[in-house]
C-alpha cells in the first residue's frame, strides 16, 4: 500500500468537488459502507472510502489519476449505503469529469467507451448499439473482444443495423449544447 503525505494537499480540491457535486464531504467519516457495497472494489486501485478521504485531504493528483474513477459503474450501491446521505456515486462522477478535463485518463478503454456512448447519444438521441460498438472497436483496436456476442445478437434481432428514431431528439441535442457551453 502506498503511503500518501496528507500534509501536502490542495485545499481548493475539496471545495471544488463539494461545489460541483453539491455534497458535503466533511460528513464522511470513512465508515467503509461504500467500499463494502461496491461490486467493483476488487478491481479498484483505491477503494471508494479512501477516495473520499483523499478528496478531504486535498489529494487532487492521486484522486484524478485513480483507475477507480474509470471503473466505477455508477450503480449507486455506495450512495444507498452511506449513513450520512452523501451521493458518493455523484462524487465519483464529478471526479471522473474533472479527470477528463485535466487529461488524467488512467483507463483508456473505459474513456473510449464513454466517448463512443456519448457520441452515439448525441447523434441519435439514444444509444445506437451497433454504431457504438463499431466506433469503440475501431478506436480501441479490440477487434476480437465481442466476436462471439455480435453475430448471435444480430441473428436474434437484438442489434439493429439502423438507429431507432426517437421523440425529443432535439431536447437531447440541447442538453449536449448546454454542456458544451458550460452551463
Amino acid at each position: 500500500m502506498n503511503i500518501i503525505d496528507l500534509s501536502e494537499g490542495d485545499p481548493g480540491f475539496l471545495a471544488e468537488v463539494e461545489a460541483r457535486s453539491e455534497q458535503k464531504l466533511n460528513t464522511c467519516y470513512q465508515c467503509g459502507n461504500c467500499t463494502a457495497g461496491c461490486p467493483y472494489t476488487f478491481a479498484y486501485d483505491i477503494p471508494v472510502s479512501r477516495i473520499m478521504r483523499l478528496i478531504q485531504a486535498g489529494q487532487r493528483e492521486t484522486v484524478l489519476n485513480s483507475k477507480s474513477l474509470w471503473l466505477c459503474a455508477s450503480c449507486q450501491s455506495c450512495t444507498t449505503r452511506c449513513p450520512n446521505q452523501i451521493d458518493v456515486a455523484r462524487v465519483m462522477d464529478v471526479c471522473r469529469h474533472m479527470a477528463r478535463e485535466n487529461g488524467c485518463v488512467s483507463e483508456r478503454t473505459s474513456k473510449l467507451f464513454v466517448d463512443a456512448f456519448l457520441k452515439s447519444v448525441e447523434e441519435h438521441g439514444r444509444a445506437f448499439e451497433l454504431g457504438l460498438m463499431a466506433q469503440y472497436t475501431l478506436k480501441s483496436g479490440r477487434f476480437f473482444d465481442n466476436i462471439a456476442v455480435g453475430p448471435p445478437a444480430l441473428m436474434r434481432n437484438k442489434l439493429s443495423f439502423k438507429p431507432h428514431s426517437i421523440q425529443g431528439k432535439d431536447q437531447v441535442a440541447r442538453i449536449f449544447e448546454r454542456f458544451r457551453k458550460g452551463e
